[in-house]
């Protein structure tokens, strides 16, 4: 039996349906997950690197990622940072950092 997407899938998917309501057109250059634990929750982080045009929208929509609400079937995202944006050519790639955990 199929468990379905893991969280790191779920994640990337949640963030690009973000990106596309916002009206950013997102390229999705990196996506890594590795399981993680503490004492009391199960979850997963994920470092994401993402690539667009260089615009308002961009930039307007990646200052709120950190406390937009990322849906995710049986996961919370519990932490969402963005880690770095590097900017050339017309061109941003933003470093993302999420941490989810089971529910």
């Amino acid at each position: 039996m199929s468990r379905g997407p893991d969280a790191g899938t779920l994640v990337r998917r949640a963030i690009e349906r973000d990106a596309r309501r916002a009206g950013c057109a997102v390229t999705l250059l990196l996506a890594e997950s590795s399981r993680w634990a503490s004492a009391t929750f199960i979850g997963a982080r994920h470092r994401l690197a993402l690539d667009s045009p260089d615009d308002d929208a961009f930039a307007h929509w990646l200052a709120g990622l950190p406390e937009a609400d990322l849906p995710i079937r049986g996961h919370l995202v519990a932490d969402l940072a963005i880690v770095s944006v590097i900017r050339a050519a017309g061109r941003a790639t933003a470093h993302v950092e999420a941490l989810t955990v089971e529910t």
